[in-house]
């Protein structure tokens, strides 16, 4: 088995596959699942999840006996796979098809394609997903940082812009690379534009000290304060439209949007929360990325994401 590489370093077809044909020939059955699972969540050997100590046999049954704790332990225990009673190979096709559309999965749609017995069993499944793509203690954005709102939803189609009735107020925040690409994103959502609430966003999701690029909204100057190198691009003076004066926050709005239609109808303010809070901080942290398989393999290689769940009975 190669060494595991972190996120940054992932290559396809060693690290992951490269196209769904690949995923089916890698994991056929479970056991190929379950060995994958292994590497990844001990590339050094089997520590125990319990009391920590490598001290092990395998057992005949696959699972590992641990000498210290006197308990057996299986590769998915502690893990958002613990107790499950659906093949790792569902579950494997349905994390394939949650990182690799770029407009999402609903619950109901990986019901069809998976061909689930209840549409409960489904949700399910994605919800402990999304649950594991969340990174409590995310690292602050840093450098040069594009900062802008967007609005999403609405209890119907009417006016556009801040004078959309129903919608729900969303603040973007992207990393600019050098010479050219995005980097992180920050999102949430947000009751108003005034200045004290963009500046808490600033405080929790930019590290002081660094560039805010920002359009001419007159609440960001207060908001910015003394904390941050301001640089302000007005589009209503520009030649160029708001997507080429901000094309960082515009390329993360459009795929905010794009992944709320795929996974939610009719999205209210509450489920957009949730739903920025979960699982599209994990899709948009490299927006440029064409390669479904490279979200497939992002997400296997964070071991904490997957594996962060309590540890429940010995199983």
């Amino acid at each position: 088995m190669p060494t595991l590489t972190p996120a940054a370093h992932l290559q396809a077809g060693r690290d992951y596959p490269r196209n769904y044909a690949e995923l089916r020939a890698w994991f056929p059955d479970d056991a190929a699942c379950l060995d994958y699972l292994e590497w990844l969540r001990w590339p050094k050997g089997f520590v125990c999840p319990r009391c920590e100590t490598p001290g092990r046999w395998r057992m005949g049954d696959g699972r590992f006996w641990c000498d210290r704790c006197q308990q057996r332990i299986s590769v998915t225990a502690g893990t958002i796979f613990h107790g499950t009673r659906t093949p790792l190979t569902v579950w494997f096709a349905a994390a394939w098809y949650m990182t690799s559309a770029k407009n999402g999965v609903s619950a109901k749609t990986l019901h069809r394609l998976l061909g689930f017995g209840s549409y409960q069993t489904a949700w399910t499944m994605l919800h402990r997903f999304r649950t594991a793509m969340v990174r409590p203690g995310r690292d602050r954005l840093t450098g040069t940082v594009e900062v802008d709102e967007t609005f999403v939803g609405g209890i119907r189609p009417g006016k556009r812009g801040r004078g959309a009735e129903g919608k729900t107020l969303v603040a973007v925040g992207v990393e600019l690379l050098s010479p050219k690409g995005f980097g992180r994103c920050r999102l949430r959502v947000i009751p108003d534009a005034q200045a004290p609430t963009l500046r808490l966003f600033l405080l929790d999701c930019v590290m002081p000290g660094s560039v805010v690029v920002t359009d001419g909204l007159s609440s960001y100057p207060a908001a910015i304060g003394e904390d941050y190198l301001h640089e302000t691009h007005i589009v209503a003076k520009s030649d160029d439209p708001a997507h080429v004066s901000l094309p960082g926050v515009h390329r993360i709005s459009s795929l905010l949007k794009r992944w709320l239609l795929g996974t939610i109808k009719g999205p209210s303010r509450r489920t957009i929360s949730k739903r920025i809070s979960t699982s599209l901080p994990f899709a948009s942290t490299a927006a440029a990325r064409s390669t479904g398989g490279f979200y497939f393999g992002v997400f296997w290689s964070k071991r904490s994401k997957w594996s962060r769940c309590p540890i429940g009975p010995s199983s």
